[in-house]
């Protein structure tokens, strides 16, 4: 396993750092790295749904999607972000407790009670401080996530719109409620650095074959092709979306969703799904298939039923995709 940890803080390098590495590399990569004030959006998220856009402006913080499905977050300086990139067996399902455990090991050896919760949370005393997401394409799996180690609380809260059907109750609760810096719960003072230290040296003590890499020449320069053409660009970043006659957000057991469609005398004209949902499959088929079919439930399960729904939504039934679309 390649270990790398690179000093830069551009959340645009840093997010294409972690495709060329999926593209180009054979070996198994381990990755660590910050970002400055970013808000990173899941592959099929709606990013005007998902942040505060004046605040993001006045503050100057930058929007970035990355190539996985799953909710946004807030990162800053005093956020540690990680990737595992390796090869898996193709029938194997998305398991996010295989590449968080390393993380658990090392709190647990300071002393604090971190723990996998829910679909893909690790939490100490019930408050979240790191989500995580996984992208999949044949044989090779990316899992990357976040630890809130000492993050601005206030950005966090105000630079993400908080959505309602994350509440029973609809009401607008504080995002610090849930969330904790691990900074918070160690008994002893330490730096965002050196904590960054004790997880690369953990991992290069317990993983077989685990040793150093740093960027090459050849490295940056695929990293800043990719750079330029996708990862700087307001058209991966934000998208354009039109405006649909029928739009639903909904909350399933695999994660919210959002549907904007056009539908014309009973027939769908055009169909766009975004949510927090993860995928191994490019939902573009989904909405390609639904095109030109009647808005009536039992036709477009009809149409549903060549595709494997679960590849294109984990854990979400054909029966909640088509119960959002009305």
């Amino acid at each position: 396993m390649l270990c790398v940890y690179n000093e830069h803080t551009d959340p645009y390098f840093n997010l294409a750092a972690e495709e060329y590495f999926f593209n180009e590399y054979q070996e198994d990569i381990f990755r660590l790295w910050r970002n400055s004030s970013t808000i990173v959006v899941g592959k099929h998220q709606n990013t005007n749904s998902e942040i505060n856009v004046d605040y993001v402006k006045q503050n100057h913080i930058k929007v970035v999607r990355r190539l996985s499905g799953g909710g946004a977050v807030f990162q800053d300086l005093g956020n540690i972000c990680y990737t595992f990139i390796a090869s898996r067996d193709e029938d194997v399902k998305i398991d996010f407790e295989r590449y968080t455990r390393p993380v658990l090991e090392v709190l647990q050896q300071l002393g604090v009670d971190a723990r996998f919760e829910g679909r893909n949370d690790l939490t100490i005393e019930g408050k979240k401080f790191s989500g995580n997401a996984q992208y999949i394409r044949q044989n090779r799996v990316m899992h990357h996530g976040t630890l809130l180690f000492s993050a601005k609380m206030t950005d966090l809260s105000e630079a993400l719109k908080v959505n309602p059907l994350k509440y029973k109750d609809k009401a607008v609760k504080s995002v610090r409620s849930r969330v904790t810096n691990i900074s918070e719960h160690l008994s002893e003072p330490l730096e965002v650095t050196e904590f960054i230290k004790m997880i690369m040296d953990h991992i290069l003590l317990t993983v077989p074959d685990a040793e150093r890499h740093d960027l090459t020449p050849e490295d940056i320069a695929g990293i800043e092709k990719l750079y330029t053409e996708r990862y700087e660009t307001w058209d991966w970043n934000f998208g354009v979306s039109p405006q649909y006659a029928f739009h639903n957000v909904t909350r399933t057991g695999g994660g919210n969703l959002e549907i904007m469609m056009d539908v014309q005398e009973g027939v769908i004209q055009d169909v766009k799904i975004f949510g927090d949902f993860f995928s191994t499959r490019d939902i573009r088929d989904i909405e390609e298939a639904l095109r030109g079919v009647s808005h009536v439930p039992e036709e477009m399960k009809a149409v549903l039923a060549d595709y494997p729904i679960g590849e294109y939504f984990s854990n979400i039934a054909v029966e909640e995709l088509i119960g959002a679309m009305f």
